[in-house]
């Protein structure tokens, strides 16, 4: 009987998704024809509304930035290294502060030779007498600490490798940046798409 029903839901399951890409490739031929269809100020007026956008988006990423006092407010996980805290494909909201560095807070920070900030938590704080600091990290689902991670000769991190520490967080939204840049085609395909939204609509 279990076998049966598999091979009834087989074909179920192709059709399904025949009938999904079917309705994609209808939605484009109506943008298509949308577009084409357009007058010139028409379509001049849409791609104004479009640069409108993107530049409304660049301008609350810079308030952001100053608000928050972090260069990068917001970043995904990428890792499960902070696991069970955070996982992979969260998104983390961060803030700098001014407040003193202590043992448990979880910070962004990048090191050198590695592109990709990294999220851990710190587990000691050096306090000099100048008022500086130097932090030690280490990752809450990793058996050592962050030294093997950071520069050649580098034993602490400090203010200046520190992108901001983490005040909160939203679960697995940031899957869809993790598979954009896993699959730069989706990336370019979503990023297209929306760009016709917004050409085409009549709005």
């Amino acid at each position: 009987h279990v076998a049966a029903g598999l091979q009834r839901a087989a074909p179920l399951a192709r059709r399904s998704s025949g009938a999904a890409a079917v309705a994609m490739l209808d939605m484009f031929n109506d943008m298509y024809y949308q577009l084409k269809e357009m007058r010139p100020r028409t379509l001049a007026h849409q791609v104004l509304n479009l640069c409108m956008i993107v530049c409304s988006a660049l301008m609350i990423w810079k308030s952001l930035r100053v608000l928050t006092e972090s260069e990068s407010p917001v970043v995904v996980v990428l890792s499960g290294s902070m696991e069970p805290a955070f996982h992979r494909g969260d998104i983390l909201f961060l803030h700098m502060g001014h407040e003193p560095f202590r043992a448990g807070d979880i910070v962004v920070f990048k090191v050198a030779d590695r592109d990709i900030p990294i999220v851990h938590r710190v587990i000691k704080v050096h306090e000099k007498a100048s008022g500086a600091f130097d932090l030690l990290t280490k990752g809450d689902n990793n058996s050592v600490d962050d030294r093997g991670l950071y520069a050649q000769g580098q034993p602490w991190i400090n203010k200046e490798h520190i992108i901001g520490r983490a005040r909160g967080y939203l679960p697995y939204i940031g899957m869809v940046t993790i598979l954009m840049n896993d699959y730069p085609l989706l990336k370019y395909c979503l990023v297209g798409l929306m760009g016709l939204f917004v050409l085409t609509s009549k709005e």
